[in-house]
């Protein structure tokens, strides 16, 4: 994915971080930021839209006006944004992060945007003297709110340790992948993973419902066995309640799953089932389901199988 990328070792610091620049308070950002709070960080938050500072406040955390404010004393800076568009609008130019953090900072870019986007983000840093990890997350706003993600990262050693302290305070699983992009590459086979999961187990629910089994109880069988998974035990009852209140939005998953095509299409990676599940992510959002939860893949089993249960 391309060779590794730091700032040259004379602008390492060796004081422990402190103070931390958070970039982006949405749904999984704010109780990120509200977490790393509550482990004793100095934590300034900026959000792009207005009125999601209220849960760092309340956790004793502090507003910046500006990107430039709210990087400029930072040990950290940490990026918690949609797509790559964003963090790159946020990253360059004259009031962006790499223009205004001091040399030595270290840039945690915690979204999830293609690899090739935190290569160049990585390399670019590294002229002006900042370090990058990308680290990207799993386990959804409920990880995100219990401190338990799951936390990929890519970029050096030495700085993945430095940082780990602040990734402890986010999450139970901390993996370093290797070099700049690896964390994102690993982050893209997890949403491929689960895009694939997710659609097996909603054509499994109205499979048993047009079967006329007792779906709770065939779910029970099926968690006990192989079939068993995460995205059965978590999105069980979205599933069984047709509950699409989003905790991972599917038009976030069928963003996701572009990065994962056009990095197998890149690579040479075939991924036939990986690319039907992004049709059919593709399709959800089409019909104007972006902003439901991912598990409403299962409406689109219900239209493919003439299936009103209304």
């Amino acid at each position: 994915m391309g060779s590794a990328l730091s700032a040259p070792s004379t602008t390492r610091r060796n004081l422990a971080l402190k103070t931390i620049g958070f970039l982006g308070l949405g749904t999984m950002g704010s109780p990120m930021a509200v977490n790393l709070c509550r482990a004793g960080y100095t934590v300034y938050g900026w959000n792009r839209s207005a009125g999601k500072t209220g849960p760092l406040l309340a956790a004793g955390g502090r507003t910046a006006e500006s990107v430039r404010e709210a990087v400029r004393d930072a040990d950290v800076v940490i990026t918690m944004l949609p797509d790559a568009p964003q963090v790159e609008a946020i990253a360059y130019g004259p009031e962006g992060i790499l223009a205004n953090a001091r040399p030595g900072t270290l840039l945690i870019d915690m979204s999830t945007i293609a690899p090739r986007s935190s290569i160049k983000l990585a390399g670019t840093a590294a002229e002006q003297r900042i370090r990058v990890l990308d680290a990207p997350v799993a386990g959804g706003e409920t990880g995100a709110i219990e401190g338990t993600l799951s936390i990929m990262v890519g970029g050096e050693t030495d700085d993945f340790e430095e940082a780990r302290p602040v990734f402890e305070a986010l999450g139970k699983t901390l993996t370093h992948c290797g070099t700049h992009g690896l964390g994102q590459t690993v982050k893209a086979a997890n949403q491929l993973v689960l895009a694939i999961n997710m659609q097996a187990c909603a054509e499994a629910v109205v499979f048993l419902e047009k079967s006329g089994v007792d779906v709770d109880a065939a779910l029970d069988v099926l968690s006990g066995g192989l079939a068993g998974s995460n995205v059965l035990a978590r999105k069980r009852n979205n599933f069984l309640r047709r509950d699409y209140t989003p905790s991972f939005a599917m038009g976030l998953h069928h963003k996701d799953m572009g990065i994962v095509t056009d990095t197998a299409r890149a690579i040479g990676a075939s991924i036939p089932l990986g690319g039907l599940a992004a049709q059919l992510m593709a399709s959800a959002v089409a019909r104007g389901e972006a902003a439901l939860d991912h598990s409403a893949l299962l409406r689109g089993v219900e239209l493919l199988s003439g299936y009103d249960r209304e």
